[in-house]
């Protein structure tokens, strides 16, 4: 079989890349490899380690991903960032990728690398990626998301069935006093608060603000809702979030609100963590949908 078929199978299993190591294990030495990149079928991405095919593949994560831990050697983990993108609770990152090589230093151009613990039970595989667990990624990324961001994380994660409070609880054990236990203990003891206690929030913020009132538990388009400005068709409803939700009910209140939005009513939500902690952005969305209602109200 000719080498670059065996190179595009060894590739194949590695989203595109291969490793200087794996092509000398294929026969080929420095000559070949330089012949093929100029030949524009290799592409250098880091040392020692190449693109086979179109760099168009780079475009993606899982390529960049896969180079990023084949370049750190043994051991190396994707996390933070990239690795909840893996696991699929978080946006894939468009920078600089992190890559854990726990108790070795470990410097690549390009990569930002970390030495932290990371114990097995921390490490997983996502399509041949050696990965941070989806609690670890959970932790690592706490220290960069604004409350409501990881708040959102934690919540994706719980409905994709990647973690439950327990292996959240667990990770936060073992971190000790690294970065992140604070913010990410935050979520996970949110405590579910009453539709009683939220609306008395909400009345407080609103006299504050000198905005409207609105009527709690409400109806509209056949649906009670937990706030209502009738005359400008604004709904605001209260999530308990993170392990406080389930299926049925997140799958309840998908289809409550597109029978608002279909009745022409904009649909705001807010969580504990925005109500105690980001009122302000809370205030701020209520004010610019009310406004935006009675600038485009019907005249008469």
């Amino acid at each position: 079989m000719h080498v670059d078929l065996l190179i595009g199978r060894v590739a194949a299993r590695q989203h595109g890349i291969v490793t200087s190591r794996q092509l000398a294990a294929l026969g080929l030495g420095r000559g070949a490899v330089a012949h093929r990149i100029k030949r524009g079928l290799l592409h250098a991405i880091h040392r020692g380690v190449y693109l086979w095919g179109s760099p168009e593949a780079l475009a993606g994560l899982f390529a960049r991903a896969h180079a990023a831990v084949l370049a750190c050697g043994a051991d190396a983990s994707l996390t933070h960032d990239a690795s909840a993108a893996l696991h699929g609770f978080r946006p894939h990152p468009r920078g600089v990728l992190d890559v854990t090589v726990p108790g070795r230093h470990v410097r690549v151009r390009g990569l930002r690398t970390h030495e932290s613990p990371l114990a097995p039970r921390e490490r997983r595989c996502v399509q041949g990626i050696p990965v941070s667990s989806p609690a670890r990624a959970l932790l690592e990324i706490a220290p960069r998301l604004t409350p409501r961001e990881l708040a959102d994380a934690v919540e994706q994660a719980q409905v994709k069935r990647l973690v439950t409070e327990r292996d959240i609880a667990a990770t936060i054990e073992r971190a000790g006093a690294r970065a992140g236990v604070r913010a990410l203990r935050a979520v996970i003891d949110e405590p579910a608060f009453t539709r009683s206690w939220a609306e008395r929030r909400v009345v407080a913020l609103l006299r504050a603000a000198k905005l409207p009132r609105p009527q709690f538990n409400a109806r509209a388009e056949g649906f009670e809702v937990d706030a209502l400005w009738r005359d400008q068709r604004v709904v605001l409803e209260f999530d308990s979030y993170a392990f406080h939700a389930t299926k049925a009910s997140q799958e309840r209140d998908r289809r409550k609100t597109a029978a608002l939005q279909r009745g022409r009513h904009v649909v705001l939500r807010t969580t504990w963590i925005e109500l105690t902690k980001e009122s302000h952005a809370l205030i701020a969305r209520i004010a610019e949908a009310l406004a935006f209602a009675q600038r485009n109200a019907p005249a008469g």
